[in-house]
């Protein structure tokens, strides 16, 4: 089986599982899992630690180090995942929140994008099918759960 057949069903049942309350995709109050998202523009994502934490948005953003930590806080919006850290593919093809593997990432124009990677299914290879049109529709269905 192709797995461009698996992606609709899967991000169906990840969106059905899921609680998707938050915009911001959070595990136990910290975002993208843990993951320094000042790391992901050296090209090597890692772990923060607990101990370099940042509050924003009324979220936990973890960094490895001090130096990454004050980055964030500089300048939070550059860093910041793309509609809220949820699939960026999910949200373009179907306007749905669907988690992420957050180590399956692509940076464009200096915007981190986020992707789900599971279960033979890596949505990073259907966005870069088509990036610049799911971006327009990302975008606007993004506004949909921001504008409430």
């Amino acid at each position: 089986m192709k797995t461009k057949f698996f992606i609709p069903f899967l991000l169906l049942i990840s969106s059905i599982l899921l609680s998707q309350t938050s915009n911001i995709n959070q595990e136990n109050g910290v975002a993208n899992y843990g993951y320094d998202v000042v790391s992901y523009f050296s090209g090597k994502p890692q772990h923060g630690s607990a101990k370099n934490a940042v509050k924003y948005q009324g979220t936990d953003y973890y960094f490895v180090n001090a130096e990454n930590k004050a980055k964030f806080q500089k300048e939070p919006g550059k860093y910041l995942p793309q509609y809220g850290g949820y699939c960026a593919f999910a949200m373009g093809d179907y306007g749905k929140k669907v988690q992420v593997d957050p180590k399956t990432y692509k940076i464009t124009d200096g915007k981190l994008y986020l992707f789900y990677n599971k279960l033979l299914t890596n949505t990073l290879t259907s966005w870069n099918k088509d990036e610049k049109n799911l971006v327009i529709k990302a975008d606007k269905n993004w506004k949909k759960f921001t504008t409430k």
